[in-house]
């Protein structure tokens, strides 16, 4: 694709996302603002949480946009029973998180927000993806936790890790997904913008 007269920003200081980001072969920037508000509220769906805040990340920004420019914001979440399970706050917590997600299925849904230029409507839109732990033993869960230390992650996991590798039967949906990015989605918005094309906005994508 061809991004001549656009520049990509890229509000995340997450390595996962640089990383599917740069998997496009496309030039862009990462770009990061200190102590953005994450906060939602308590009666917010937990299907429309990811989206609102990845739209208040976006916003964020948007005084320092100029035309041409097309920055991307994005949260994710787990979903287990409902409810929502955030960044473990140690590894004592990650080792608690991994037991409840063990021989279940969780949800994994990402809100993207993206918006072109300063003054453009945002687009928004959730990609959801289902997936399935085995049974993974105290050892297991031990091991995981002490070696890599999953405690920027969601749920307390990656699953381009050793835990993905051993633990999860499977997947419905994006893989990217999980990773913290639904790519294939968001190259498909920036070829409509770049092209001039409509889309649909907003979605609860599966």
């Amino acid at each position: 694709m061809n991004t001549d007269g656009y520049h990509i920003i890229l509000a995340s200081g997450s390595p996962r996302r640089k990383e599917l980001m740069a998997g496009l072969d496309i030039d862009f920037e990462i770009r990061l603002l200190p102590s953005i508000d994450e906060s939602y509220p308590a009666d917010l769906p937990t299907s429309q949480i990811p989206e609102y805040i990845a739209r208040r990340k976006a916003e964020a920004y948007k005084p320092d946009l100029r035309p041409g420019d097309i920055l991307i914001a994005a949260d994710t979440i787990v979903v287990l029973d409902g409810k929502v399970i955030g960044k473990p706050k140690d590894e004592a917590d990650a080792r608690r998180i991994l037991s409840l997600l063990s021989g279940r299925t969780h949800e994994v849904l990402t809100g993207v927000c993206i918006l072109q230029g300063p003054s453009s409507a945002p687009r928004t839109f959730t990609v959801r993806t289902e997936v399935d732990f085995a049974l993974l033993t105290d050892e297991d869960i031990a091991y995981y936790v002490g070696r890599y230390r999953p405690l920027d992650k969601a749920g307390a996991y990656g699953i381009q890790e050793w835990i993905g590798y051993v633990g999860i039967k499977a997947i419905r949906g994006s893989y990217y997904n999980v990773m913290g990015l639904p790519i294939q989605r968001i190259y498909a918005e920036l070829r409509n913008i770049i092209m001039g094309k409509s889309t649909t906005a907003g979605g609860l994508l599966r």
